[in-house]
């Protein structure tokens, strides 16, 4: 037999292959077997195929080279399956009597074959990942209800895409409740193939409030302080702290709509300071914060998985964290306009969600 120009090569590779069905690496060798003048009770011995099926793959090669090695279309019908009646069952909830809050690929195949629509599980998970459904996955939205929405937006994403000149911006929050938790026993380090672990239980040594602001330009944490709670007055007092670590410029504060934030000693020192401006986020919007992206880094990286004995051995582990971070922080670059996210919100909130 004498191989199609570059055919040798290609059926060596796939010969080769790990990941070719085994039919299509049988039929190559039986045709490189044949190329080489093997005989054909020979190529039958070797490919532990009958005589007659080697004759069949010669012929089959012969006249169509490597396409017709691949796998004929079997007969009969094959099976029609409704993707539309998936789909559609899949975007309306489950009947109460299941007694389920969403479906799974099982369930709802159950569902579908008892209703007359035949289907496995297989096939429907198939059709969510075509479709992109996930019943299985849930999140969270809330609408902000403010009334000044669209001037809060366009006021807080102003100071972050363009500044005013020669003033500071910062974002100042506070992260409350923050435990101190001393597991039962020590960790145990991570080995190879083994990650680290802990005591599912722990002690409770008391709790604590960060204070930060974040400067936007710089994304430093200029100012930090813990206190026990969170009222106006550690507030006002933090306030204070920030306006110090900025003397003698413009300050800009942005803050949310926190009721401690807005209380009459607060606006009575404000009005002796002109130079400091409040900016408050929309309610339900504290992820316009940004010092909101460093509480959840310090907490991934610092708190939720420290061990502490005390109050204060956790304080001093925030203040390690703060110093080390100011070393290495970089500005947090806020991407979206005003009219984006107002573009976004409108949309969300004139959705049909119904199913």
């Amino acid at each position: 037999m004498v191989l199609r120009p570059g055919d040798g090569a290609r059926l060596r590779e796939l010969t080769r292959s790990s990941t070719a069905p085994a039919g299509h690496v049988q039929r190559a060798r039986m045709v490189l077997l044949a190329a080489e003048g093997v005989s054909n009770a020979e190529i039958a011995r070797r490919v532990g195929m009958s005589r007659q099926t080697v004759v069949a793959w010669r012929a089959r090669y012969a006249a169509g080279g490597l396409g017709a090695l691949a796998d004929l279309p079997r007969p009969g019908r094959p099976p029609v399956i409704d993707e539309a009646a998936v789909v559609a069952a899949t975007l309306n909830p489950p009947p109460a009597d299941l007694g389920i809050t969403h479906w799974s690929a099982r369930t709802l195949a159950d569902q579908l074959t008892r209703q007359g629509t035949p289907v496995s599980f297989a096939e429907v998970a198939r059709i969510w990942r075509d479709w992109g459904l996930q019943p299985h996955r849930v999140e969270t939205f809330k609408f902000s209800t403010d009334p000044r929405l669209e001037a809060k937006i366009r006021d807080v994403v102003g100071l972050y895409l363009d500044p005013p000149d020669k003033a500071v911006v910062v974002c100042i929050d506070e992260k409350s409740q923050i435990q101190a938790l001393d597991r039962t026993a020590p960790l145990l380090p991570m080995r190879f193939d083994q990650a680290e672990r802990r005591t599912h239980d722990y002690r409770r040594h008391g709790t604590t409030t960060l204070f930060a602001a974040l400067e936007v330009a710089t994304g430093r944490i200029t100012a930090d302080a813990c206190y026990p709670r969170h009222r106006n007055g550690e507030f006002l007092t933090f306030l204070k702290q920030v306006a110090k670590a900025h003397p003698r410029v413009e300050l800009h504060v942005v803050c949310d709509n926190y009721a401690t934030h807005n209380r009459p000693n607060v606006k009575a020192w404000l009005a002796k300071h002109p130079r400091i401006t409040m900016h408050f986020t929309p309610t339900s919007a504290s992820w316009m914060n940004l010092v909101e992206v460093f509480f959840g880094i310090i907490t991934r990286q610092a708190i939720r998985r420290g061990t502490f004995t005390s109050v204060p051995d956790l304080i001093a582990a925030i203040r390690r964290f703060i110093d080390a971070y100011n070393e290495r922080c970089q500005p947090f670059a806020w991407t979206k306009t005003a009219d984006q996210i107002l573009t976004k919100a409108n949309r969300q909130k004139n959705s049909d969600t119904r199913h």
